[in-house]
């Protein structure tokens, strides 16, 4: 139940293209968002339009939300699939219209910019009744809430863990899941050892890019790509303990991976299909990776597949970047309290569970339901190894700005000179925060 999407291998990569030009679009229509126009009378105009995005829930679990939706409210609804193509024009031009959709499905890290352009409503004065008295996961809650006030509604999340072909291992002699740093770097030696003939494989593919990995070496020693120092935001990955990780980031790489992959992204070559082809005993990656080696050729079945958080080099987990989606309701939107109605539906720990975890394999949004799922006897190791992983997830830095330094690639050539030492980390490092500082000014004062 917990892995049968197959539609969501690519929605991530997609969501990524257009965080650029998102921030630069609002940027420029920013001065004219303005204030909210005054609410339509719900009793005369019954009517909410929603726009989700692609492959982001199922038509099964949409049905779900719009039949509780109507019951409580009484309403009808107008849900509109939002293609990726040409979102970021799309979006920003309804948003500065008096006539905009009054719920959006965004991206949990996107939701800073849109918040901070003043495009999202303020709704912190239902925060109790939005939450229901739980706790949402950091990782979604963190980007929608600005200076203490909330703007978005966590509606669902997903987290990278290391995927491990358990066929391989046993068959190299390992039959137990690593819990420690020491551990896995053990076993990685051990398949290593029993593959040594085969000249393309490597225990561990970790490509340089996949700045997702890299950024949880970061954070598990005590690091950030961002930092908020007297209300500015300033590059965080030269400091000491940032450099720490950079300095693990590259050993682990170095270690296990190969040559080829330091300057290379996940999906050139496809991680995914190394994998099925045997290339590689172990990749980092989310539940979409698991759907895709289960389809494959390969032959591999849930049995013969591991799921677990990276370990953390001083004992527990490493934290994992939360990726997912919130529920916002537009400023100029004419139908607020229909568009919590809407987010109240959406949320309901019925649906959370039964449609948003069961059937579309989304992680929950809250730590309870999460605790729930983990405490599940029906749930089994892989399911169990996301959830894990999901207990220490966060997001990336709420800075003005963040979405340009993801969407120009600087990122991804920073971690990429670190693992291929074309530069020290120390400069490589420095040259990172000194670009993050001029884009999050910029952006700051736009």
């Amino acid at each position: 139940m917990w892995l049968d999407g197959v539609r969501r291998a690519d929605r991530w990569r997609r969501r990524l293209r257009t965080l650029g030009a998102l921030t630069t679009l609002l940027a420029m229509a920013g001065c004219s968002i303005g204030a909210p126009p005054s609410p339509a009378d719900d009793a005369a105009d019954n009517h909410l339009t929603v726009w989700v995005m692609q492959d982001d829930l199922s038509e099964q679990t949409l049905d779900a939300i719009t039949a509780r939706f109507t019951k409580t409210s009484g309403a009808t609804v107008d849900v509109q699939i939002q293609p990726w193509d040409g979102i970021a024009t799309k979006l920003t031009t309804a948003l500065v219209t008096t006539d905009p959709p009054d719920v959006i499905d965004i991206g949990n890290t996107k939701a800073t910019d849109f918040a901070s352009y003043g495009a999202l409503a303020d709704l912190s004065d239902q925060a109790d009744r939005l939450s229901r008295g739980k706790h949402w996961l950091p990782g979604l809650e963190d980007p929608v809430t600005l200076g203490g006030r909330l703007y978005g509604v966590p509606a669902f999340g997903a987290t990278r863990a290391v995927i491990v072909n358990m066929r391989m291992w046993r068959q190299a002699g390992i039959t137990e899941i690593p819990e420690t740093m020491d551990e896995l770097e053990r076993d990685l030696k051990t398949v290593a050892d029993a593959h040594h003939d085969q000249a393309d494989f490597c225990p561990f593919y970790l490509p340089g890019q996949h700045w997702f990995a890299g950024l949880q070496f970061v954070w598990d020693a005590g690091g950030d790509a961002a930092m908020l120092n007297d209300g500015q935001w300033r590059g965080g990955l030269s400091s000491k303990n940032a450099v720490t990780g950079l300095e693990r980031f590259k050993a682990f790489q170095n270690a296990w991976s190969t040559e080829a992959s330091r300057t290379v992204d996940t999906t050139n070559p496809d991680m995914v299909q190394l994998f099925v082809q045997g290339k590689t005993s172990a990749i980092l990656w989310n539940s979409t990776a698991v759907t895709k080696i289960l389809a494959s050729d390969a032959g591999l079945g849930r049995d013969d597949l591991a799921v677990f958080p990276m370990p953390g080099e001083n004992g527990g987990i490493q934290p994992s970047l939360m990726a997912g989606s919130v529920w916002a309701v537009p400023t100029r939107s004419r139908h607020r309290e229909l568009a919590l109605e809407w987010i109240m539906a959406a949320t309901d720990p019925d649906i959370q569970r039964q449609w948003i975890a069961d059937h579309d394999n989304w992680l929950p949004n809250t730590t309870e339901l999460l605790d729930e799922l983990i405490a599940d006897a029906s749930i089994d190791d892989i399911q169990r190894g996301f959830l894990t992983t999901a207990r220490q997830a966060r997001a990336t830095p709420k800075a003005d700005g963040w979405s340009l330094i993801e969407g120009d690639g600087s990122i991804k050539q920073l971690f990429t000179a670190v693992a291929t030492g074309r530069s020290t980390i120390e400069q490589a490092s420095r040259s990172f925060d000194r670009h993050a500082d001029d884009v999050f000014e910029q952006a700051k004062g736009a």
